[in-house]
């Protein structure tokens, strides 16, 4: 990945969109850090596959309950 300043990025930005349209991709530097990256559109069937593999490390990383209730359904709508 190749980095730019934000006022190249911004003089040459129509040059940027073609080189990133054949594949390549861009971290754009303010001041010396990086702010955004410049990049190629994930196809709509990559994009689902990798928000599918996240979800699925999200659900199986979560911990079971723990601890008992003390309180039944019913107290919880008394009045």
């Amino acid at each position: 990945m190749a980095t730019v300043s934000a006022s190249d990025a911004n003089r040459n930005f129509s040059a940027l969109l073609r080189e990133v349209a054949h594949g390549r991709t861009y971290t754009v530097l303010s001041r010396g850090k990086p702010v955004a990256t410049l990049g190629p559109v994930q196809s709509d069937a990559r994009a689902r596959k990798v928000a599918r593999k996240a979800l699925l490390a999200r659900l199986h990383a979560q911990q079971p309950a723990t601890g008992a209730r003390g309180w039944s359904r019913d107290e919880l709508y008394e009045r």
